[in-house]
């Protein structure tokens, strides 16, 4: 399941960093202020206001740097959810590092102002993290035991 989440990640960003490109030539400021709106956001709200200032300071330049940054982050997430789901060893690694990256900040977020969404990303994120750290442990004690010796079997020849 989290491979599938992982690799669901990847592609949405994906398909902003495309849709990035496709802004190009074109009002992004426009295209800002109709998402917002479409997602019935308020646009005198911090995160829209933000969103719509960056978006009518937009230069063809930053938006090709946004696409390639969206390509990288995507990459490493269809990464892990291949990893995952091969049950590789460093895909767990990478996420449990990548997943507990975002704990601070979620903390600090919640610093902020508690709501459901808030306090439901961290549960996730924890629950995810706290799972493949799980499955690390699970792997070392299964390479520990496996590479123990048995015992001599030359005894009493």
């Amino acid at each position: 399941m989290i491979a599938c989440v992982e690799a669901a990640k990847g592609a949405v960003v994906l398909a902003a960093g495309l849709g990035a490109l496709e802004l190009i030539g074109s009002d992004v400021q426009l295209a800002a202020e109709k998402l917002v709106m479409q997602f019935h956001l308020n646009p005198a709200h911090e995160i829209p206001r933000i969103f719509v200032e960056i978006a009518r300071n937009a230069t063809p330049a930053h938006l090709v740097v946004l696409a390639i940054g969206a390509t990288t982050y995507a990459t490493i997430r269809f990464a892990e959810a291949y990893g995952l789901w091969r049950e590789r060893v460093w895909a767990e690694w990478l996420g449990v590092i990548s997943g507990a990256i975002y704990v601070p900040w979620e903390l600090w977020e919640l610093l902020h102002g508690i709501t459901a969404l808030k306090l439901g990303l961290l549960a996730v994120n924890l629950a995810i993290v706290g799972y493949l750290f799980r499955a690390l442990k699970r792997s070392r004690s299964r390479n520990a035991s496996a590479s123990a010796p048995i015992g001599d079997t030359t005894a009493g020849d």
